[in-house]
């Protein structure tokens, strides 16, 4: 074979979100792009903001010597004191440069924390449902990410952690606000899982580190606020990126934050910015970084998305789907009314309407709908939301309850 069975096998269970949008692609030119609703893809539909563009073009312009030269693994020090001091308001600690290094995004940040921290054989937990490639990430470096089940309303479940604990567990990643669900953990679960984490490191006797996966930390609704992980739990390592905040998915940035109470902060963050290059990242893009450090704090208008959610929850109520409530990120988790969501998913793309299997997300029985698109997509897919809604029995199941 002259790929790696790793690889091969990895192939076989790619991403279904990847194969949707190729799926998309193809219907779009027998159809044409104005006849097919493609909610497959997190891919934000909003420009940047004006200050990114203005700093984008004044950081580009710059002619001294070397600009355009290495920098420090970690990335240039006074960008990473910027960002460091904005962190620092939303975490709820007190964040220096030498506690954060530039990443080429969240996905960036996290294979070099797993890289740092993880062992082969070492096994990291995760709350099912969650993003496919987690798994991919921790496969890189020889772990097994292991899924434990949410609770009925996609919260996270401390006490089902405490039973997943094994010697093997380095690590646990969560995600809030959550993709696929659009979940915010509260404050009173994150100190929970706090408590649990460390009482199973002592029991074990390994430090389990918490890497909280953040890039729809700014993509949150109802005036609901994110809560902080290193406010609770010292040992927490934060990666985040500016692909949904300032709408910038394809320039590949982002950072890893480490709480200064970790344990082993130092020796891990000299790990990290090592792993940083020898990944293969060597830095992350350098224009990008100056741009970056000019813009804390800015965002796109949530508003925005807000407003879409708003238009997709009323479409989705009037064909009669049950869905779970987004409080952030742009994504709708909805109730398959039948098991298996599958022929729900192919009824809807033959109405021309692209959503993404659940179990793609390790969620069986439910479909995710990204609606980060135009609103007009999202007005013109309301029949065809009714038609297939009518081709399913009613669900068996009483309402989900929505918080």
């Amino acid at each position: 074979m002259p790929i790696s069975t790793s690889i091969a096998a990895m192939m076989q269970n790619s991403s279904f979100i990847r194969k949707m949008f190729e799926e998309g692609s193809k219907l779009k030119m027998l159809h044409g792009v104005d006849a097919v609703c493609d909610f497959s893809i997190g891919n934000p539909d909003m420009t940047p903001p004006q200050e990114f563009q203005a700093a984008l073009m004044e950081e580009a312009g710059r002619q001294e010597p070397r600009i355009h030269g290495y920098m420090p693994n970690a990335g240039y020090p006074y960008v990473r004191k910027n960002v460091a001091d904005f962190a620092s308001s939303e975490q709820g600690v007190e964040l220096t440069a030498q506690n954060l290094l530039m990443t080429c995004g969240a996905g960036g940040a996290l294979n070099v924390a797993l890289r740092a921290i993880v062992n082969p054989g070492d096994e990291v937990l995760a709350s099912a449902p969650c993003f496919v490639e987690y798994g991919f990430y921790c496969g890189n470096y020889g772990a097994e990410l292991k899924l434990v089940p949410s609770t009925d309303t996609f919260d996270l479940n401390p006490k089902v952690f405490a039973e997943a604990v094994t010697e093997k567990t380095a690590a646990v990643i969560i995600n809030s606000p959550h993709n696929p669900t659009g979940r915010i953990y509260p404050s009173e679960t994150l100190a929970e899982l706090a408590e649990v984490l460390d009482e199973a490191s002592r029991r074990i006797g390994r430090r389990i580190y918490l890497l909280s996966d953040e890039p729809y930390r700014k993509i949150a609704y109802d005036g609901i606020e994110v809560p902080s992980v290193m406010a609770v739990y010292p040992h927490s390592l934060v990666a985040t990126s500016y692909s949904k905040d300032l709408s910038v998915p394809g320039e590949r940035i982002g950072y890893l934050a480490v709480s200064p109470g970790a344990d082993d902060a130092e020796q891990l963050i000299g790990a990290l910015t090592l792993c940083n290059r020898i990944l293969g990242y060597v830095n992350a893009p350098g224009l990008m970084q100056r741009t970056v450090a000019r813009l804390q704090g800015v965002s796109v208008d949530v508003g925005v998305y807000q407003a879409k959610r708003d238009k997709l929850r009323a479409i989705l109520d009037d064909a009669g789907f049950e869905y779970a409530e987004p409080q952030g990120t742009f994504y709708f988790w909805v109730k398959s009314p039948v098991d298996d969501e599958l022929a729900v998913v192919d009824a809807l793309k033959k109405e021309l309407i692209l959503t993404v299997p659940g179990r793609g997300f390790s969620g069986p029985g439910w479909f995710r709908i990204s609606y980060c698109v135009d609103d007009a997509v999202i007005e013109r897919s309301a029949e065809g939301f009714k038609t297939v809604r009518k081709q399913f029995p009613s669900q068996p199941n009483p309402p989900l309850e929505r918080t």
